[in-house]
């Protein structure tokens, strides 16, 4: 696969102001040098063994393979590793760039919170000043993860324009990066944007599929299928990289079917809902009206209720290497119980809802057959979401007493 791509296909490039153009162009600059820099290499995997935690388990999912009855079921458990998800890995790669570009101060855009959870740790780490644009209702859904990242010394800024969500963010941190780029390195957080990013982050998010693919042949497993999560696609296209030009295991992408069709009811690109258009400086496919606005989304997990998805997964979609399918909030949550308590492993919500899809397609296949399923993240972060949507009454009634005894105080 080439390092470097303006376009896959048609999609994909570099929509921009004039004002951004100058940065980019010095940022697909660095990246390439850093890439093919030794030195760089090294303080990238040093810092991915010894501060990341990697590599991160392939768990043989025993018990969830013998309550399906079908294939065997393998987990990559992307939430072991620092910040609690794969974002860590393209953070620390981007922030480790921009102190070689030498820029003193990084921004980010988050939407479930773990990019900006990873962006502020990375920052703490190499010494960078973070600011971190969120939209206030995922402030609101994700708090936790608003605390960590103030904790890690980041200044976090509600964003209250648009639908106050993920694209809302990205728009905000383009913004800032407009006037400040001299000193600033945007750190953007999926394999979406305008090039050289969709690059960029494949690159740093690699090390999911490199190392999964040498897990499975030494243990002499040949997958069937490989599951992953589809927001903008960062673990999704790490995961699947190493086996993109291959014909085989299937590829599968799950998007959020939210609460069914209809618009603003979910987030499906590629299932003929999603337009080709160019949105926030890219090419792909985007949920757009008839006047080509984007339209408003809906997932229970922040992290997958973006309109628009990675050049690269789009145009693989298109081309087939990649079946897109999606699974719904509620098929989303039984996924999350049922990994609970079969495998004692806690799913991000996002990652529940490959969860989904890789049991049901575990169900249809023989018992000598794999199915590996990224585990992107861990689900502690969606607790204020997760415990109010499973046990409602004891959610509020715990709530209720927290805000009385406070009170008191």
């Amino acid at each position: 696969m080439r390092l470097y791509n303006d376009f896959f296909g048609e999609y994909g490039g570099r929509y921009i102001a004039e004002v951004l153009r100058g940065p980019l162009e010095e940022l697909e600059k660095a990246f390439l040098g850093a890439a093919r820099d030794p030195q760089f290499q090294k303080e990238v995997e040093e810092l991915a063994e010894h501060y990341t935690g990697r590599p991160t388990p392939l768990l043989y999912a025993e018990n969830s393979s013998r309550e399906v009855g079908g294939a065997r079921i393998y987990i990559k458990m992307e939430g072991l590793a620092s910040t609690g998800a794969h974002k860590i890995n393209n953070a620390l790669g981007q922030a480790l760039l921009a102190k070689r570009m030498g820029k003193t101060r990084v921004i980010a855009e988050t939407g479930a919170g773990q990019h900006g959870v990873a962006a502020a740790a990375a920052c703490a780490k190499l010494g960078l000043q973070c600011r971190v644009y969120m939209g206030e209702i995922d402030i609101r859904r994700q708090h936790p993860n608003v605390f960590w990242m103030e904790l890690y010394g980041a200044e976090v800024v509600p964003v209250t324009s648009g639908s106050m969500i993920l694209k809302d963010a990205v728009n905000e941190a383009l913004r800032d990066w407009s006037s400040t780029f001299e000193t600033t390195h945007y750190l953007l957080g999926s394999a979406l944007g305008p090039s050289p990013y969709p690059d960029m982050v494949r690159y740093f998010q690699s090390i999911i599929g490199t190392e999964t693919m040498r897990q499975l042949e030494e243990r002499g497993v040949q997958p069937e299928a490989m599951v992953a999560c589809v927001g903008g696609g960062s673990n999704a296209i790490g995961f699947f990289s190493p086996y993109l030009e291959q014909g085989t295991p299937r590829l599968i992408g799950v998007e959020a079917g939210g609460l069914g069709k209809g618009p603003g009811a979910n987030a499906v690109r590629m299932d003929g809902q999603g337009r080709t258009g160019i949105v926030q400086g890219y090419k792909s496919m985007f949920l757009l009206d008839d006047d080509g606005q984007v339209q408003p989304t809906h997932s229970i997990s922040a992290g997958l209720d973006y309109p628009g998805i990675g050049p690269q997964l789009a145009h693989l979609g298109k081309t087939g290497r990649i079946t897109f399918t999606s699974a719904s909030d509620t098929e989303a949550l039984g996924a999350l119980r049922f990994f609970a308590e079969h495998e004692g492993v806690l799913f991000a919500l996002e990652s529940a809802h490959a969860g989904a899809v890789a049991l049901a397609a575990a169900a249809r296949l023989p018992k000598d057959s794999a199915v590996v399923v990224n585990m992107s993240g861990r689900g502690e972060k969606d607790l204020f979401i997760t415990a109010r949507a499973l046990t409602p009454d004891a959610w509020n009634q715990f709530l209720t007493k927290e805000v009385r005894v406070h009170e008191k105080k």
